[in-house]
């Protein structure tokens, strides 16, 4: 369970810090640029598969280390992150998507929303990597 909770929360910080590392690159593209570059992550709705296990294993791991203070804080960190994500997508994220259609649609605060989009994912990659740090730290810390 400890390997899975690890592996899912790799995977789930794998794309999030895709997000993160093309940020430089997207932000300043233009509005053509930008919507080409946006049909990229067609078919992403499902990581889906790989977010919410990463939820409920980093979740999992912290009632199974509960009784352990140091390993249990870490997991419960882990697991606040992972939440933490979420609360960034459906606040920030899904919003832009919904109000560009995907960003098939271009409305006039377009920029507006990329800021929005981009800006969310990054904190998401690093509330992930956070995540990802302190289950990996709670594994070590409840072997020893």
């Amino acid at each position: 369970m400890r390997f899975f909770s690890v592996l899912f929360a790799a995977l789930a910080f794998a794309p999030a810090a895709a997000h993160l590392l093309e940020l430089p690159n997207k932000i300043e593209l233009s509005r053509e640029d930008y919507f080409v570059a946006q049909q990229l992550y067609r078919g992403w709705a499902l990581l889906a598969l790989v977010v919410l296990p990463a939820l409920a294993l980093a979740l999992l791991h912290a009632i199974m280390v509960r009784g352990q203070r140091a390993s249990f804080r870490l997991a419960a960190l882990a697991f606040c992150c992972l939440l933490g994500t979420q609360v960034l997508f459906w606040t920030f994220t899904f919003p832009a998507n919904q109000l560009t259609e995907n960003w098939t649609l271009v409305p006039d605060n377009w920029a507006a929303l990329r800021e929005q989009w981009e800006y969310s994912h990054a904190a998401s990659a690093l509330l992930n990597l956070v995540a990802l740090v302190a289950l990996i730290a709670s594994v070590v810390v409840h072997e020893k």
